[in-house]
């Protein structure tokens, strides 16, 4: 058995991102280890917040819950601050994951990858799959992280564009409302770098099937809950519907050539 760390932006990412495969590789016996690089300081502020509670102190606990779902052994934080989206004021903030040198937010990184001896690390695509400056910056640490810590496997988690087109364009011919943005949502438009999100199918290497475990991906979600626009979308999914969009997730193997075929992080 091998040891999995999957490093992730924000609180609710793990679940949206790779929910499907922590799940998958708890039940097969690996350990997995969840490192989070941001505190979620700019995300959706609950109504019922309890006097003295942040949205920092809720979003951990929900984190918390989502990795007991997810079954992962360990939760570590970074402590970076939020950057927010491209563009903002909170981007030039000093204590902002965007701000963090690179090789010291790498350095902490790679003393957890050391520590659990990881096989495999999960980060994200080259634009973090739809140009979120924090994303784009985990891809940038994952890989300097695992360049340090001598990490042999280096997956970076994406969204297969191609798949994304054919689900919405069936979604729109049933007359189902296809996305949070109603149907003029375009997977090949604009995100928030500019470039469309994802990745193109063709660059692709790996297809992972969690079809199994699309239950505990949507609880894990639902642990989110003061995330009202993400989470509470992919909460009211049809659970017909959510397996559908949910059964696999996409990967691209560091290093890797492809083509794009069916496979798993312990290969």
């Amino acid at each position: 058995m091998g040891t999995l760390v999957c490093f992730h932006a924000h609180p609710d990412d793990e679940s949206i991102s790779t929910g499907g495969t922590i799940a998958r590789a708890v039940a097969e016996g690996h350990r997995v280890v969840l490192v989070v690089a941001t505190n979620g300081d700019h995300g959706e502020v609950p109504d019922d917040l309890a006097p003295g509670e942040t949205l920092v102190d809720r979003r951990r606990a929900e984190t918390q819950a989502s990795a007991e779902v997810l079954g992962v052994h360990r939760l570590e934080w970074l402590g970076y601050a939020d950057s927010g989206m491209t563009g903002w004021d909170q981007n030039d903030h000093e204590h902002s994951f965007f701000q963090a040198p690179l090789d010291e937010a790498a350095e902490r990184l790679a003393a957890i990858l050391r520590e659990e001896q990881a096989d495999v690390l999960t980060t994200y695509d080259w634009h973090g799959n739809y140009g979120h400056p924090d994303h784009i910056k985990v891809h940038q640490v994952g890989h300097r992280a695992a360049e340090l810590a001598g990490t042999p496997a280096v997956f970076e988690a994406t969204m297969n564009r191609d798949e994304m087109v054919r689900y919405f364009e069936m979604a729109k011919a049933e007359g189902d409302n296809p996305g949070p943005d109603g149907e003029d949502w375009d997977p090949n438009g604009p995100a928030d770098d500019g470039n469309p999100m994802g990745t193109p199918e063709a660059d692709i290497t790996h297809r992972i099937d969690v079809l199994s475990y699309v239950t505990q991906k949507r609880e894990s979600i639902r642990c989110h809950k003061s995330q009202i626009t993400d989470a509470g979308f992919f909460s009211t999914m049809p659970d017909e519907q959510f397996a559908f969009a949910f059964g696999h997730e996409w990967f691209i193997k560091h290093g890797d050539t492809g083509p794009l075929r069916e496979g798993w992080l312990f290969e």
